[in-house]
């Protein structure tokens, strides 16, 4: 099943910088061939759920890794059974009311 999701991963007790930890989590769904867009409070991501899960759960044993003690992490996910759906097709439905 293909599943679009919102993460936001935040880290907690390691000070007010969170960039480097938000990059390692960018890495892992880089490395995981997901489809991704990085945006000011999360990442929108877009695969087989399977896959999507495996890599937030990897984001968590990374940033784990790095020293932090807590992980606080907000996620949303849709999908669909109707018909196939893509990030830039949820976009693009926006924009095309917007210019009408």
């Amino acid at each position: 099943m293909n599943v679009i999701a919102d993460l936001c991963v935040v880290p907690i007790g390691v000070g007010t910088s969170v960039s480097r930890y938000v990059a390692a989590c960018e890495k892992v769904l880089r490395e995981a061939g997901l489809k991704i867009r990085l945006h000011a409070y999360g990442t929108n991501i877009e695969g087989e759920w399977d896959e999507v899960f495996a890599a937030i759960r990897r984001c968590h044993e990374v940033v784990h890794a790095m020293g932090a003690p807590r992980i606080s992490t907000t996620l949303r996910v849709g999908t669909r059974t109707d018909r196939e759906q893509s990030m830039e097709d949820k976009i693009r439905s926006v924009e095309e009311k917007l210019d009408a």
